[in-house]
């Protein structure tokens, strides 16, 4: 082979590594969410708890950004992930309630409506791969699960871990795992459910070492810290209790996703995200806040929140600023080379400033909303929060909500009455229909019931219908 083919093979091949070399910082990062059930604002070490061992998010922290101020849209289950998923308050997607509770039930034939855009869906068609690992709760019915909103790939429970015959105040049929909208098993006993935290995790890793070499979104919403509580023995083993058990077991399943992406090389290239879907329920923590699980106070809507990509979020950082979980989906999107939908309301915002630790970065909100009971029921504004009322807090001051000062700043709170009226004008004239199917029967039948009359919807059955 002459000089001249030897220089220009060299050169061709120098040209091909150039070109992807700039094809790999051309893509766009990964992202994944561990949305934690239940867990209050004071569980994990990042926020302050000295009774459980978090030492893999203490890492995280260490290693990404803490933000004390991340809202989520609810104080429970249903409306917060409809939030996470779709960059809108709950009440304007449908989905402030169920529609014979305040959370979805086996078998109602509401749900996140398909022709909702969410974060699955935008992402998906930027090329991603897209997966959900663990509870979903946003309806069960067909075109209501993750497959029919934007996840290539599901493994998981369709509503809460309590829906099942082991609670007995309703008449719940078994609760089933899915593998993509199909039933993979059931959930029996406690032991099954001790389970559930190292299945997700295990299939949450499956998938990231799956599509290494794209860009992708894991999306893991872990049963735990949700009732009824039991961990796997070696948690049980070294915790107090169930409760404590299963904290330490999502910080385990947090430590092993980020191992997992520090072993396949994409620690410079993935944004993680840990956090819970309301505050805390009977036996956790809100820490400093006031109120907890289902309340409009700080300890419902207030979630420890750290994120994390090495390289690009700083490391050890702290963010003050106001924040929520509707954000994630248009600040993913900009990541994306996309943007949110345009054709209708969404109330996330970008935070990607805040995130990256611009200086002087401010929260792109001047007003949040909060809920209880599936209703509008407080306002922040800057540092004050006024509740539907009148009682009035200024939490830069009084971050437990302790002492009304309505009486000493009545044009504070007549301000942010004034947004609360506005807000409730605003989502009449923008809000979109919840989904809806006819004939809805629950995915699995109720233990010991033959027949069609076995996956009657379990509302149907708590009403008398027969």
């Amino acid at each position: 082979m002459g000089f001249k083919m030897r220089t220009l093979l060299a050169s061709l091949a120098l040209i091909s590594v150039i070109q992807i070399s700039a094809l790999a910082e051309e893509r766009p990062p990964n992202f994944v969410i561990i949305f934690i059930d239940d867990m209050g604002y004071g569980d994990i070490g990042p926020f302050g708890s000295k009774k459980n061992a978090t030492p893999h998010l203490d890492r995280m922290a260490e290693e990404g950004l803490k933000l004390t101020s991340f809202y989520v849209a609810s104080p429970v289950c249903t409306p917060s992930r409809a939030a996470l998923m779709t960059g809108c308050y709950p009440q304007r997607v449908g989905l402030n309630r169920g529609p014979g509770h305040i959370v979805l039930f086996p078998g109602d034939a509401s749900g996140l409506n398909p022709s909702e855009i969410t974060m699955a869906e935008i992402l998906k068609e930027k090329g991603y791969a897209t997966g959900c690992f663990g509870k979903w709760h946003l309806g069960d019915q067909p075109g209501f699960l993750p497959t029919d909103n934007g996840f290539d790939t599901y493994y998981g429970i369709p509503y809460s871990n309590d829906m099942w015959p082991g609670l007995k105040r309703w008449p719940f049929p078994d609760l089933p795992v899915l593998e993509g909208s199909k039933v993979k098993y059931l959930v029996k006993d406690m032991d099954d459910q001790a389970e559930l935290c190292k299945r997700f995790t295990e299939e949450a890793i499956k998938f990231i070492t799956k599509n290494k070499d794209k860009p992708f979104l894991c999306y893991v919403p872990h049963a735990f810290v949700h009732w009824p509580r039991k961990a796997t023995p070696k948690f049980m083993a070294q915790a107090a209790n169930e409760t404590e058990a299963q904290v330490e077991e999502v910080d385990w399943s947090a430590g092993q996703i980020l191992q997992a992406i520090r072993d396949l090389k994409l620690d410079k290239h993935t944004m993680v995200i840990f956090t819970s879907d309301n505050g805390p329920a009977g036996g956790l923590s809100a820490g400093p806040l006031r109120g907890r699980k289902g309340s409009q106070f700080e300890g419902g809507h207030r979630v420890p929140t750290v994120a994390w990509w090495p390289g690009t979020i700083p490391a050890g950082s702290v963010c003050n600023e106001m924040a929520t979980s509707m954000d994630l989906l248009p600040t993913f999107a900009k990541l994306a080379g996309t943007a949110a939908p345009t054709d209708r309301v969404i109330d996330g915002k970008d935070i990607w400033p805040l995130l990256s630790g611009q200086k002087g970065a401010k929260t792109p909100h001047d007003r949040f909303f909060y809920q209880q009971g599936g209703n509008l029921a407080a306002v922040r504004g800057g540092d004050w929060k006024l509740l539907t009322n009148g009682q009035l807090f200024n939490l830069k001051d009084d971050l437990p909500e302790s002492k009304n000062i309505a009486n000493q700043h009545p044009e504070k709170a007549a301000e942010l009455k004034k947004m609360l009226d506005e807000f409730r004008k605003e989502v009449e004239k923008n809000k979109r229909p919840v989904g809806k199917v006819e004939k809805s029967r629950t995915l699995v039948p109720r233990p010991g019931v033959e027949g069609e009359e076995g996956y009657l919807p379990t509302l149907s059955i708590r009403k008398g219908k027969k």
